[in-house]
């Protein structure tokens, strides 16, 4: 009897010790997952207030809500008795290792978040980067599309996008499109320039604030050549570029003022 009493009082004293533990667990599970839910409900107004892009949030709140819970059940462990100083290490070790196979794909995303965070360009604005110019057409994490000129689709990761130098023609809102004429040395620079200028200001959509201007830009071998600066909203600087080229040929042959190019003499020999 004295033995069985023995056993009896340590299945009870080992009862009552893990299940204690089993409580503090679910406890702890419990309020945890009460706080992780309070956390990412904080997180995620605060990136709405921010103007997070949609893609963004989503992933950022899947990552932290990961994290939290990984941090959570690691305490549960602990709390039970399991010794988490291996787990921690396997954690650590699988870190580093995915960490250095997506080294280029964590740059991706790193470059990403910089840009959805720092936002240099939204979806619509025309860019300049990487080598190719385009309208932004998406945003992701990894990659941001563009479409170009042609309606080519072009797609630039993020890592080198984010390090590279972006040039946005939207941001302002109005662009100087920059044309050079050359006219021959016969020609009257005053009466030249008043031609040009008319171009400019009955041209429907060249901006009359900022001002256009037309000015000599250099005394060349065969020309004197103008630069001819009108200011576009952004959205009509093709239209601008083309049109005001065709009417400043139109109109410099109306005035009867040449624009030189290459003449071939044909020379005829005596037979």
């Amino acid at each position: 009897m004295k033995f069985e009493n023995i056993d009896t009082e340590k299945w009870i004293e080992l009862a009552i010790e893990y299940g204690l533990k089993i409580i503090g667990a679910i406890a702890i599970w419990i309020i945890g997952s009460w706080i992780i839910k309070k956390i990412l409900k904080a997180t995620r107004k605060v990136m709405t207030k921010s103007s997070y892009e949609e893609s963004l949030q989503k992933f950022l709140i899947n990552l932290l809500s990961w994290g939290l819970k990984i941090l959570l059940i690691i305490t549960l462990l602990g709390t039970l008795g399991v010794p988490t100083t291996s787990f921690a290490a396997i954690i650590a070790a699988a870190g580093l290792a995915i960490g250095l196979a997506l080294q280029g794909s964590l740059g991706n995303f790193a470059g990403g978040v910089l840009i959805m965070i720092f936002k240099p360009f939204k979806i619509g604005d025309v860019i300049e980067a990487q080598g190719e110019i385009g309208a932004v057409k998406q945003i992701e994490i990894f990659t941001t599309k563009l479409i170009g000129l042609s309606n080519k689709e072009i797609i630039i990761p993020n890592g080198a996008l984010s390090n590279g130098n972006i040039v946005n023609y939207t941001t302002e809102g109005t662009r100087r499109v920059d044309l050079v004429f050359g006219v021959g040395y016969d020609s009257n620079i005053k009466i030249t320039k008043e031609v040009l200028m008319t171009v400019l200001t009955t041209h429907p959509k060249v901006l009359q604030t900022p001002e256009p201007t037309v000015n000599v830009l250099a005394l060349a071998d065969s020309s004197v050549n103008f630069a001819v600066r009108p200011w576009c909203n952004a959205e009509d600087y093709w239209t601008v570029y083309f049109e005001v080229t065709e009417n400043v040929k139109e109109a410099l042959d109306a005035a009867g003022i040449e624009i030189p190019y290459p003449h071939q003499v044909e020379i005829k020999k005596n037979a």
